[in-house]
């Protein structure tokens, strides 16, 4: 697992997004407000967390997803 910070994504608002796995590179769909962390479904790794409005991550939007 890598220590990268996480950071809280700015003007995406209410919308689904394609996150990349910093570690394994596994793309995965979220939502961009959630109420739960989301780990990635190969290693494990915890790609975002919640703050209560948008997502923070410590991964890179690959695309927005719908």
């Amino acid at each position: 697992m890598t220590d990268r910070p996480f950071v809280k994504l700015k003007n995406v608002g209410n919308k689904f997004i394609k996150i990349k796995c910093p570690d394994c590179s596994n793309e995965q769909i979220t939502f961009t407000k959630i109420s739960s962390p989301v780990t990635c479904m190969i290693c494990g790794n915890t790609i975002a967390r919640p703050t209560g409005g948008t997502l923070e991550t410590t991964s890179e939007v690959v695309e927005d997803a719908i």
